[in-house]
C-alpha cells in the first residue's frame, strides 16, 4: 500500500499544473504557426510538443515508481524514454531561435 502525504499531493498538484503549462505552451506556439506560418515557428511549436510529451513520460514514471511498478532495466528504459522527448523537443527550440 502507497501512503498519502501531503507533500506528494501538492508534488501532485505541481506536475499537473507543470503539464497543463507544456500544453498551454504547445497550443500557443502552433496558433502561431497556423496564422503566420514560417519556418521558426514550426520548430518552436514541434519542440514544445516534444517537451510536452516529455512532461507526460515523466509523470507516468513518477507514477509507475511510486506504485512499485518499474525496477531493473525497466526503470532504465524508462529513463531513456522519458529524456529523448526532452533533448529532440529543446533542440527543435534551438533550432527555432538559431535559423
Amino acid at each position: 500500500m502507497v501512503d498519502i502525504s501531503v507533500a506528494g499531493v501538492v508534488l501532485g498538484a505541481f506536475r499537473l499544473a507543470l503539464f497543463g503549462l507544456s500544453l498551454g505552451l504547445t497550443v500557443i506556439s502552433f496558433q502561431a504557426y497556423r496564422k503566420n506560418g514560417g519556418e521558426r515557428l514550426q520548430y518552436a511549436f514541434l519542440g514544445f510538443a516534444f517537451i510536452s510529451m516529455g512532461v507526460a513520460v515523466t509523470n507516468l514514471n513518477t507514477q509507475l515508481l511510486v506504485s512499485g511498478g518499474a525496477a531493473g532495466d525497466t526503470f532504465v528504459l524508462l529513463q531513456i524514454a522519458e529524456t529523448v522527448p526532452f533533448s529532440v523537443g529543446f533542440g527543435m527550440i534551438y533550432l527555432s531561435l538559431y535559423r
